[in-house]
């Protein structure tokens, strides 16, 4: 999953704020930017599954 707004990735040594920007790299700052928000899953969950078997029944 790939979000199109980042942050920069050394915001809290280097800024007082984070930082967003839609470049692969910080506007102030030149360090890389990255994805601002984390994935809405686990892709190694081990139950994983069982829930989506679970939700797809209870339609």
């Amino acid at each position: 999953m790939k979000a199109d707004i980042r942050v920069c990735s050394a915001w809290r040594e280097r800024h007082d704020r984070p930082v967003y920007t839609l470049s692969s790299d910080c506007p102030e700052c030149g360090a890389d930017a990255e994805n601002s928000a984390p994935a809405p899953f686990d892709p190694e969950d081990p139950y994983g599954e069982y829930r989506r078997s679970l939700k797809r029944r209870n339609r």
